[in-house]
């Protein structure tokens, strides 16, 4: 298999995904800015949406050699990518197929094999958050006025290090908060903590509402686990929760389909059959939440197919103006939505070759 297809999948998954691809197009437009990985994903992207043939290829061997640059990687042959760009209409969707052939690999995500798709998502959407964050901070200081003391006038007072959000955290970051209730004087403290997606565990015969519970599911801290209370000021049992309390634009949910036997001293892939459905409410939500009724639609699914984290292969499924395309290197094919129910799982736990589920994009209908 070609060993772009971590890396191939994602950019499949996030140019379906509209506002993502919208922002990323609007970031294109705007002046010319020195090279950098956005940089490139936007020259990519562009070149894809503006294609007027139906059919073709589009390297993005810019976007692959920038990554390899920006982490030291050696390069390496490996299989085409394909890129769909849809028409205006749902009339084109059998159509415009582009495809991308990346002939080069990196090798930086290869330390969990084919758990990598997910560490590539994680460290593409947070350098072009990095890189939004520095261009803000830039240009503020190149037009920042000078009080006469030669120091920052009215924004003195901010901190310097606080970052502040950019399009990416619009679109994908939400927030947890961890609720922690003491046994004895009832005190519950909470803290939140914002996330660009969610890891959650799975189980077989079950689906992503059951997983998203156990998500949240109470914890009792005990024994050598007990919690500090600042009300007792002393160590106590307590139940502790996690539960979203700000719902993302997007919510890209990971499901940890990868575990460590310590029985094989090896990492083996769970081929679990989880249930992921076209339409999506989170139910683990804390009582102050915003849009605690928010809905939302399935838009893309990364599947990894094999039998384990060390051997495999990943394709991409995506909803374009009502069609289901599934995209496996340089082919690319319309599907209908029963057909997802193949990506599921098995329903036996003996290891062999699956094609599951492994990153789900899920969009707000707002």
């Amino acid at each position: 298999f070609g060993n772009t297809c971590y890396c191939n999948s994602v950019l499949q998954a996030l140019y379906f995904c509209r506002p993502f691809r919208e922002s990323v197009l609007a970031y294109k437009s705007q002046q010319k800015k020195k090279e950098s990985l956005l940089v490139c994903l936007a020259d990519l992207f562009h070149s894809i949406a503006t294609q007027k043939k139906k059919v073709g290829v589009i390297p993005p061997k810019r976007f692959i050699s920038r990554l390899r640059k920006e982490n030291g990687e050696q390069a390496a042959p490996a299989h085409a990518t394909p890129l769909a760009r849809m028409k205006s209409g749902p009339e084109h969707a059998n159509s415009s197929e582009f495809t991308s052939d990346p002939s080069i690999t990196i090798d930086l995500f290869d330390n969990y094999m084919q758990q990598d798709a997910h560490e590539f998502l994680n460290y593409l959407l947070n350098t072009v958050a990095d890189i939004l964050q520095e261009e803000k901070k830039q240009g503020k200081q190149s037009g920042r006025p000078k009080s006469d003391s030669g120091s920052a006038s009215s924004d003195v007072t901010q901190p310097e290090n606080k970052a502040e959000p950019t399009w990416v955290h619009d679109i994908f970051q939400g927030t947890l908060t961890n609720e922690t209730r003491c046994l004895s004087c009832e005190t519950v403290s909470s803290k939140d903590e914002d996330f660009l997606d969610l890891s959650v565990d799975v189980e077989q015969n079950t689906s992503i509402t059951h997983c998203l519970r156990d998500f949240s599911d109470t914890e009792t801290l005990c024994s050598e686990y007990k919690y500090y209370c600042e009300s007792c000021c002393s160590k106590q049992e307590a139940q502790k929760r996690m539960r979203v309390k700000k719902l993302p634009m997007i919510l890209a949910l990971h499901l940890k389909r990868f575990k460590y036997m310590e029985q094989l001293q090896r990492y083996t892939k769970l081929s679990y059959r989880v249930v992921f459905p076209l339409e999506l409410r989170l139910f683990n939500t804390s009582g102050d939440a915003v849009n605690l009724d928010r809905m939302y639609d399935l838009v893309a699914v990364v599947v990894h197919c094999g039998s384990g984290p060390n051997r495999g292969h990943y394709i991409t499924i995506v909803k374009s103006h009502g069609f289901w395309l599934l995209f496996d290197d340089d082919i690319v094919e319309k599907i209908d939505a029963q057909a997802l129910e193949e990506f599921y799982g098995l329903t036996s736990d003996i290891s062999k070759n699956s094609e599951s589920g492994y990153i789900l994009f899920y969009q707000s209908r707002q």
